[in-house]
């Protein structure tokens, strides 16, 4: 299955009339106004979603920050976006899929297939000189079925296998991973044996994925092959889906660990590794 599409293709696809659900995800870490960014301009015919109310369940330090939402509850919430079953659908957000991905994962774990992140974003759609629109967008109600299982999934018992016996890849800032600095979660570092791959590095300067090519390149280099188990996670399991999705642009399947740091690093009974490789307990344990 195809991970992107680019402009030109939504563009023909929304030119020549045919039926696309385009969703905004528009959300970052400390801008919690994505909804005031999407009312002030949007793709047309875009509908926005909510990654905190709608793509995440109720937050807990024994879940993590932005835990998977009940399968009932995304249905109900992709039927209010109007998907419906065989719908095509394109996500996207203004900083190059990191949001957006999210919604992605969610949607391709819950059975769709036809779901794209949009190259670029709405940063690629406008300096393509073309239209961004205000306000809110009327819509019809979709009539989609979702299931459940069709991604790849780890949770905290887990994923310490990754790391002794296959890739276990930490999605955040490298300055996270080492430990030097942590803004919102309970301790600084990583779960050992992880490999830093910040997101940030799956993105050209112009915020479009690297090629495949050059995504391929980069994960074998960190120890990726077609025959390892690989799992990605980020701070709160948001970003650790723009890595799956870049791992599926260069040929390798993961699995997404959707507590991430904001679950392990509450758990005061698990370790904590910073560099240059020093492991830790929490006091408290």
């Amino acid at each position: 299955m195809k991970t992107l599409m680019d402009v030109q293709t939504l563009q023909d696809r929304m030119n020549s009339g045919v039926h696309t659900v385009v969703l905004d995800v528009r959300w970052s870490l400390g801008d919690p106004h994505g909804r005031e960014h999407y009312v002030e301009a949007h793709i047309p015919g875009a509908v926005y979603v909510d990654l905190a109310g709608e793509l995440s369940s109720t937050p807990s330090s024994t879940e993590g920050r932005h835990p998977l939402p009940n399968l009932d509850e995304l249905e109900e919430s992709a039927r209010q976006w109007g998907i419906s079953n065989g719908d095509v659908v394109v996500a996207y957000d203004d900083c190059g899929g990191l949001s957006a991905a999210r919604l992605w994962w969610l949607l391709r774990h819950a059975g769709l297939t036809e779901v794209y992140l949009l190259d670029g974003g709405l940063t690629a759609w406008q300096n393509a000189g073309l239209v961004a629109e205000g306000g809110e967008e009327q819509h019809c109600l979709g009539t989609v079925t979702l299931s459940a299982g069709a991604m790849s999934v780890t949770d905290i018992d887990a994923v310490p296998n990754f790391a002794c016996d296959g890739v276990l890849l930490d999605a955040r800032a490298a300055e996270r991973y080492r430990g030097e600095v942590e803004p919102v979660d309970a301790r600084a570092g990583h779960i050992p044996g992880a490999v830093s791959a910040p997101t940030s590095e799956n993105l050209a300067p112009n915020q479009t994925f690297r090629s495949a090519t050059e995504l391929r390149r980069r994960f074998e280099a960190l120890g990726v092959t077609e025959s390892a188990d690989i799992a990605v996670y980020c701070g709160s399991g948001v970003t650790a889906a723009h890595e799956v999705a870049a791992l599926e642009i260069a040929g390798f399947k993961a699995a997404l660990y959707p507590g991430s740091w904001s679950q392990w690093s509450a758990r005061v009974d698990l370790p904590v590794e910073t560099s240059p490789g020093t492991t830790t307990y929490s006091r408290s344990a």
